[in-house]
This record gives structure tokens, sequence and C-alpha cells, in this order.
């Protein structure tokens, strides 16, 4: 029988990449966690056995709670999250019922040094304007939502990424960047197992803008367009990402509720009728 403070995996998976999302913390306990080491996107793992002390962190934050089954140790994270002043659920039936209506898992042996616990460190080139924004959306919406990025002269980005212990990204000769045809934000998708219909859809438009193939998806010219336009706005970079956070929200919402939508001028005036 579901809690009445539960939620369903196919209605997580609805808030799942959006900027509403609650805040989603794996208490599996560490056998069950070594055992099957995947995330469901955007969660981090946290030990349970210790939320008496980190609970009034998430205090006034949504959170949802996810362990093996959704039994008793997301029971009582979440009883731990609201007395600390959290608005706190479950993920009915766990990570289980997660994986069992086939929705994608995060393999931890993908995050930058293997944390589970996220707040990554990430560095690329500065004056970014497609894969340098549209990743570092990605990576906060559907991996870590505490991510940092670090925009730096791009001769400089592989000496940073070194001495600060951050991961470079799109540039070239390392992990995560352009292979063959893909871009970086693909290249993200894949290997962080992000298999939702309509993020592959953005993934298509992306790597249209970002490499000159704009006969791959329509959108693809509107989103150079855009993007360059939002690189001629501002003059630092993490203001620019911040706009384009919005940007590819949207982008994300459309290719997963409206692409069948269509717009056209219709007068309500009351002055005769278009034809």
């Amino acid at each position: 029988m579901a809690s009445y403070n539960s939620i369903s995996p196919e209605k997580l998976a609805r808030l799942v990449g959006t900027a509403k999302a609650p805040v989603l913390i794996d208490a599996r306990d560490e056998d069950d966690f070594a055992a099957d080491p995947f995330l469901v996107p955007a969660s981090f793992h946290r030990t349970h056995s210790d939320a008496p002390q980190w609970a009034d962190e998430y205090k006034g934050h949504w959170v949802v709670v996810l362990c093996k089954h959704g039994g008793k140790l997301s029971e009582g994270v979440a009883a731990w999250l609201r007395l600390a002043g959290a608005s706190a659920e479950i993920l009915e039936g766990g990570i289980e019922a997660w994986r069992e209506a086939g929705l994608p898992l995060v393999p931890v042996a993908t995050l930058p040094n293997a944390d589970p616990s996220g707040g990554s460190v990430w560095v690329t080139r500065s004056r970014p304007k497609i894969d340098r924004i549209a990743c570092p959306w990605l990576i906060r919406r559907f991996v870590d939502p505490r991510a940092k990025f670090l925009y730096v002269t791009p001769a400089e980005v592989e000496a940073v990424g070194e001495r600060f212990g951050a991961t470079p990204f799109d540039i070239e000769g390392v992990f995560w960047s352009h292979r063959g045809d893909d871009c970086t934000f693909d290249t993200m998708v894949k290997e962080f197992g992000l298999s939702f219909p309509a993020l592959e859809h953005v993934a298509r438009i992306v790597r249209g803008a970002d490499t000159d193939r704009h006969d791959l998806e329509p959108q693809a010219s509107g989103l150079l367009a855009v993007s360059l336009g939002l690189s001629r706005m501002y003059a630092d970079d993490l203001e620019q990402l911040e706009a384009g956070m919005t940007l590819y929200d949207a982008l994300y919402r459309w290719a997963r509720d409206a692409t069948q939508e269509k717009h056209d001028w219709v007068s309500h005036g009351g002055k005769g009728k278009r034809t």
C-alpha cells in the first residue's frame, strides 16, 4: 500500500529535469549502494544514519527520499526531514520500482571522481555559445544539481582542471567532448545513460546548432540564433549561464510536452472571420 506522502516513479520522472524538481536524496545503506551503483537522475547519496545531523540543511525545501524498495530507510529519513521543516516524500516502491518502470539510471562510475554525493566542479573555455551552456544545464538538471562551473582562458582549461580538481569538458583531447559527429552534449547524454526521449530530441537540436547541421532538426537554427544573442547580451559567462538555464528549461519542456502544438494568429476582435 502506497504511503500518503509518497510519489510514484512516473510522476517523479515528469519532474526530473525541470526547474521545479524536488531535491532527491538516495538513502540506501552502503551495502545496497555498492551492490547497485546507479542513481536516479539528479539524485545524490547521503548516509541515512546521519540524517538527524544533516536534515536541517533542507528546511523549507521539497525533498523526495529514495531507498531500495521505498521502505524503512526512506520513511525514516523523510520523517527526520519533516521534523526539520522540510516537505518530504518517499519514492513509492523505491529505486527498484523506478527501474521496473524502465526509467533511466545514472552509473555512479561516470560521475567525476565517482563521487555520488554531488558538488562536482567542471571547467571549460570562456565565452560560451551552445555546448558550454547546454552541458552545464544538463548536468545541473539531470546529474548533479550542486555542480559548479568554471570558465577560463581556453589554453588553461586542462591546467586549471588539474590544479583545482575540476573536470574539463568541451575541449579537444578530453573525455567529455565531441566524438565523431556527436557534440559534447550528446556525449554526456549517452555516458550518463539519460535516455529520456525528450532529452534525446533536445540533443539533436543542440548537435545541429553546435556543429552547423541545421538539417538535423528545424529548431537548430533558432537555438543558434538565440545562443549567439545571449553571448552578445552578457559579458559575464556565469550570468549568461543563468540566462541559458531558462532557455534550455523551455526547450526541454517544448520537446517533452509541446512538439505537436501549432500557433497561428486568429482574431477574436469581432470584426469578421479570418479566412
